[in-house]
């Protein structure tokens, strides 16, 4: 494919299910074994890497979206090429509040095709992957660039008949934790607004929030996942973490327009994680 940020990819498939897997948050350091709240985040992802060979060896498509390196170091990238080239399936990335676009850009420049495709043609789904990262602060936002290519690639679905599964990073809806929800989709009521004029979208999948979210909300599935790394507990004020171990999100693409989703997370690997500390930024 032609590599630009506005590229697409089409997966030949005549299969009814499209097999995708979610991964997240993987705060790869600059260094081999640099760790995140005490955690060794090459560690984690191996060990989550290692749960999707053994339960979705036949996954399609796999889904990086965000904060793939803790401090945006170029080698953190370089590094996470080699985890992912573990699975057998094509991977995307998107750069989330920890990343650094250039950096990620620059790695997918070598590689010989674009990690960041933002359009993927699967069967009868299209999966899009919009950037809400927002340069140098923690919180995102899309910007009015960002949903005017959200509308023109719904069009498109539109008219090949497809359904769609929207990806970004931040947060578009409060999930509870009051220090998070700071940080959430400063325009999310115009990416809502864009999205209730498709019936074809059938769900919105982000990271971020290092937690399982799955709700419905007008009309779509909305869903959050747990990191690779450190989870962050549930219904918190401040910062907390939690001592739930790491894993990731399967997602089954009917060509009906369903889907089936569940998380799987590492049950035999211990993991150490700082759960006293008061933040990790």
């Amino acid at each position: 494919m032609e590599h630009s940020v506005n590229s697409s990819y089409k997966l030949e498939t005549d299969a009814d299910v499209v097999r995708v897997v979610q991964l997240t948050d993987t705060h790869l350091c600059r260094m081999l074994g640099g760790t995140l709240l005490g955690m060794d985040t090459d560690h984690s992802l191996q060990a989550v890497i290692n749960l999707v060979k053994q339960e979705r060896a036949d996954a399609d498509v796999l889904l990086a979206t965000g904060d793939l390196s803790d401090g945006g170091a170029r080698e953190a990238y370089e590094r996470l090429q080699g985890y992912f080239a573990q699975l057998p399936c094509v991977d995307f990335w998107l750069p989330g509040n920890h990343d650094d676009r250039g950096a990620m850009e620059s790695v997918s420049a070598t590689s010989g095709r674009n990690y960041l495709t933002r359009e993927i043609y699967a069967g009868k789904w299209q999966i899009l992957m919009l950037n809400s990262q927002v340069a140098g602060e923690v919180d995102g936002e899309l910007g009015q660039a960002e949903i005017a290519f959200l509308a023109q690639a719904l069009e498109q679905a539109t008219k090949l008949g497809l359904y769609s599964l929207v990806c970004l990073h931040h947060h578009p809806v409060p999930i509870g934790c009051q220090w998070l929800d700071e940080q959430m989709v400063a325009d999310a009521d115009a990416l809502f607004a864009m999205l209730s004029g498709y019936p074809g979208v059938r769900a919105v999948l982000w990271g971020h929030v290092h937690q399982e979210v799955d709700r419905q909300y007008q009309g779509l599935r909305l869903l959050a996942s747990p990191s690779t790394c450190v989870q962050f507990a549930p219904g918190s004020v401040g910062f907390k973490a939690d001592d739930q171990p790491p894993g990731y999100r399967w997602l089954d693409l009917h060509a009906d327009g369903t889907l089936d989703t569940g998380v799987s997370r590492v049950r035999d690997v211990a993991f150490t994680v700082e759960l006293d500390s008061g933040g990790y930024l």
